[in-house]
């Protein structure tokens, strides 16, 4: 049973808002379960008829005065997978197959992880939702989005149930079909195989999630070669993208000079997290950062990844303090990352001055040997060569201990 009266329900109906089935729950009165029912489905398709295909957005903003992204990005960046692929000479009627992020809870809680688009999804389809899966044909250049079929409660408790048709105009792609229609829509396509990824990340070491599905026994399935290609298509970036990496890279600029201006000793490093954090949801939309903030002082520059929940800038910022803050903001899939040194009370101490100096010289040294061709271990190894000099020259007089990997 569930709790609501006939008045309730009748001013639910009459009024089209979910704001009566919330008081009606919480007089706790049983009711006619026919009718409340009825009264849900009157509200969500009222809501899904108001809604006209002509407002829905074919891009991607957060808001007046953001930066506004066009479908284009994403659909360029599907031809531009689809051609290389076909320049590798793969099987003629593949179907590239994609599964999208899962909203996930918090362990056993019934609270919902903030969601974050996994970042190849992203990256061919523009889709912020949770719970997509995504097709792309070769030969055609065909796109398909499945999307999830979600209950009508959905719209009392998380807002509208958008339709396939949305979801078209929304992304710009060819066709948009539910997820329990998804095995029947692939054997349409009558594919010769489907690419999957399937591979492992060079830093993290993590695997990739090779997507399944009920009934993908009945296909011929390809993970050797999509992973790598479509890293190799993320490595360069188009001119819609480098436009969006200027725009994240310049809110993330102005956000660390907001942390300059407010940050002196006594102050905790967390301020300047929630200070940078605050400036970039503001004043550019970005809801997310790309990595965890490391705001370190003092001896907590050392620690390359401070910031974590065991050391979560949590330290005063005294006199005298170098601070190190390393912070970039997230916009659309696309990171800034921005690092400052600078000291906590204005001036540099002379042997401060001396390895800020240092490390600047090795930065607009690669700097200059940078162009096309170049390797990146070379520059690394030059920035090193730059630093080690220069540090073995002032050693003795600022006390200078040096650790140099030579595995590197």
């Amino acid at each position: 049973k569930c709790v609501c009266s006939r008045n309730y329900v009748s001013q639910y109906l009459s009024r089209e808002g979910a704001d009566c089935l919330s008081a009606a729950k919480s007089q706790g009165k049983l009711y006619n379960k026919k009718k409340c029912d009825s009264a849900e489905r009157h509200f969500v398709n009222k809501c899904g008829a108001e809604r006209n295909l002509d407002d829905v957005p074919d891009y991607y903003q957060m808001g007046p005065g953001t930066l506004k992204i066009p479908n284009s990005l994403f659909k360029n960046n599907r031809d531009k997978i689809c051609k290389r692929l076909a320049d590798a000479g793969v099987t003629e009627n593949s179907v590239i197959f994609l599964k999208g992020g899962v909203q996930e809870q918090q362990y056993d809680t019934d609270r919902d992880i903030e969601f974050q688009q996994e970042s190849y999804f992203m990256y061919l389809f523009g889709v912020m939702e949770a719970d997509f899966y995504g097709a792309l044909d070769v030969d055609s250049k065909s796109s398909i989005l499945f999307m999830p079929r979600l209950p009508d409660s959905y719209a009392v408790w998380m807002g509208e149930l958008k339709t396939p048709e949305y979801f078209k105009k929304r992304y710009s792609v060819d066709h948009v079909f539910y997820i329990d229609e998804m095995k029947d829509q692939l054997e349409k396509l009558n594919p010769s195989q489907l690419l999957l990824m399937n591979g492992v990340n060079s830093d993290s070491k993590a695997s990739f999630d090779t997507p399944t599905f009920e009934g993908i026994e009945n296909f011929k399935v390809n993970t050797d070669i999509l992973y790598d290609h479509l890293a190799e298509c993320r490595v360069i970036k188009s001119d819609e993208e480098i436009e969006v990496m200027r725009y994240v890279n310049r809110i993330s600029g102005e956000a660390h000079k907001e942390v300059m201006k407010m940050m002196k000793p006594g102050h905790m490093e967390y301020e300047g997290e929630a200070t940078f954090k605050h400036y970039s949801y503001m004043k550019g939309g970005m809801r997310f950062v790309g990595y965890t903030c490391i705001c370190a002082s003092g001896e907590n520059n050392a620690v390359l990844h401070y910031g974590h929940a065991g050391e979560p800038n949590d330290k005063l910022v005294k006199d005298g303090d170098l601070l190190l803050f390393d912070m970039g903001s997230e916009y659309a899939g696309y990171t800034a990352d921005v690092t400052l040194s600078y000291p906590a009370n204005g001036k540099f101490t002379e042997k401060q001055k001396f390895v800020y100096q240092t490390c600047l010289d090795a930065n607009l040294k690669v700097q200059s040997e940078l162009k096309p061709g170049v390797s990146w271990t070379d520059m690394h190894r030059l920035a090193e060569e730059v630093i080690i000099k220069k540090f073995m020259e002032k050693r003795k007089k600022y006390r200078l201990r040096l650790c140099v990997d030579t595995t590197a």
